[in-house]
């Protein structure tokens, strides 16, 4: 496939519909291909390559690689990490400059809270996946009024894609926690906007589904013992469920181990919070092991959607929104930069590495990050208007890759180590009174969450040897620690590590140091 930078040119294929295409179209026209408001326009979409033989629509609907559009598809790159663009604010920059600058950052799916016409036509023919949103004030309406229901999809979807890659109508906010007396027009209203796209034959791509706060949950711990409120259950939850598994959707989760922690910080860890180092936490019942709260989080949705009935069992989690404030009032205890960069660096990395959760391994879970930009008229506590990954300036709060999880407080950036001193400074290596299983156990996390650089252990490598387990995790250990520019607690590893002096470096292996 061509590619420019890491977009990929979209492909259209031409299909049972050929009033909706046609000829070429100006790479900068911003049009939507598909006139809503006449359903019979020519608007003309662009056929930048040579076609290749399209999937058949069933095997459109299975491979990852590709999106469904009523009778055409589309190839694409797919990502799984994304990032909320919220716009409760007076100094933003405008849409069209945003569009650019999330391409530039390599983002790769966006969640917005409206359809607002100048965001959607600002990602058009950038290759980014948008969730668009219906207002809580809205719900109402469309629960009610199927002819309302169409005309809205018809506007704010129809008339933008393929042009731009929505994928999903996100139906209110957390209705269920923040605006009880909506519960009943809930399903309704997914209802009637997901038999508008099946109308406009856009159901095969645009998903229906409803974004939750962690609180419809009646237990969470241990993550095995999740259950669902019983308030809810009976009356939206279970077939709200069976809505989203029939229309192959996915269920829409908010998950904060942010508030967790503050809540309770003499008893959760901030470095099980953060995904760092920490003894691992283990479920009574599975006996499966957590070392993040995140996973122990989404591993309670996914019981509670289990025990509530089996065939719900593969219904997949969108984590659709996550973050932690880089400031926030006294009382907000963990609220900080280093803390903020952190736990979205870890996240990135931790979802990038497609291991899934403890209860569902190698189950890649769709994540979109809080915030973009610190928003500076939300209303709440200090940590509202800071989950912001930019200021409105479009400078960095902190960095973050969002393509590997690198990340680092302003002038604090985690570059590669050095490598191949001399001698002297302050090395981690494993202990020599641990178990293997606990070793693996650390080398793991290093190799995989932690993001060390782990490529010079692997056979023929220059660090290969000796080959056994001490030495491998002692090599995997410090280029954590030094990664971490050698802070305190970054040579841990619940109790596998420690710091010593004396470069370990041999002619043929170099380690790295600060």
């Amino acid at each position: 496939m061509l590619t420019t930078g890491f977009i990929p040119l979209l492909v259209l294929y031409k299909m049972a519909h050929p009033h909706l295409f046609g000829g070429h179209h100006s790479p900068g026209d911003n049009t939507a291909c598909i006139d809503a408001k006449e359903h019979t326009g020519h608007k003309k979409c662009p056929l930048p390559v040579a076609l290749p033989p399209r999937p058949s629509r069933s095997e459109c609907e299975l491979r990852s690689d590709v999106l469904c559009y009523g009778n055409f598809t589309i190839d694409y790159f797919p990502t799984y990490v994304g990032v909320n663009y919220g716009r409760i604010a007076d100094n933003l920059p405008d849409p069209k400059t945003v569009a650019q600058f999330i391409v530039k950052q390599r983002i790769g799916k966006v969640k917005i809270y409206d359809s607002d016409p100048a965001v959607l036509q600002a990602f058009a023919h950038t290759g980014v996946k948008v969730i668009i949103g219906l207002p809580n004030e809205d719900l109402h309406t469309m629960a009610t009024d199927t002819g309302a229901a169409y005309n809205w999809v018809a506007k704010n979807v129809a008339a933008y894609v393929p042009a731009t890659l929505i994928t999903a109508i996100a139906v209110g906010n957390e209705i269920l926690s923040t605006m009880p007396d909506l519960a009943g027009d809930l399903l309704g209203a997914m209802n009637n906007l997901h038999s508008a796209l099946v109308n406009l034959k856009l159901d095969g791509y645009v998903k229906v589904s409803t974004p939750h706060s962690l609180s419809i949950l009646s237990t969470s711990y241990p993550p095995s013992q999740g259950r669902f409120n019983q308030m809810w259950v009976d009356s939206v939850i279970h077939p709200m469920l069976n809505f989203l598994v029939t229309t192959r959707s996915h269920i829409m989760v908010n998950v904060y181990p942010f508030f967790a922690y503050e809540g309770n910080p003499a008893e959760v860890a901030l470095n099980y919070a953060l995904f760092q180092p920490t003894n691992n936490v283990q479920d009574p019942v599975t006996n499966l092991q957590y070392n993040s709260l995140f996973d122990a989080q989404v591993d309670a949705v996914y019981s509670a959607i289990t025990a509530l009935d089996s065939q719900f069992q593969n219904l997949p989690i969108v984590v659709t929104e996550t973050g932690w404030p880089s400031q926030g009032d006294q009382n907000e205890v963990g609220s900080s930069i280093q803390n903020a960069a952190m736990y979205n660096g870890n996240l990135v990395r931790h979802i990038l590495s497609g291991r899934g959760t403890p209860l569902r391994p190698g189950k890649p879970i769709d994540t979109y990050l809080f915030a973009l930009f610190n928003e500076n008229k939300k209303p709440g506590p200090l940590s509202e208007r800071n989950y912001g990954l930019f200021y409105p300036d479009m400078k960095p709060v902190y960095t973050l890759n969002f393509t590997t999880g690198d990340h680092g407080s302003p002038g604090n950036s985690r570059g590669p180590p050095k490598r191949g001193a001399p001698s002297g400074g302050q090395f981690c290596v494993a202990k020599d009174d641990v178990s293997d299983s606990q070793l693996q156990a650390a080398l793991d996390y290093a190799c995989g969450p932690g993001g060390a650089d782990c490529k010079p252990i692997q056979p023929g490598q220059a660090c290969f040897e000796p080959n056994n387990l001490h030495a491998h995790a002692s090599y995997a250990f410090n280029s954590y620690f030094q990664m971490n520019n050698q802070k305190e607690g970054t040579c841990y590893f619940s109790g596998a590590a420690v710091v010593k002096s004396g470069n370990p470096s041999t002619n043929s292996c170099n380690w790295p140091t600060r």
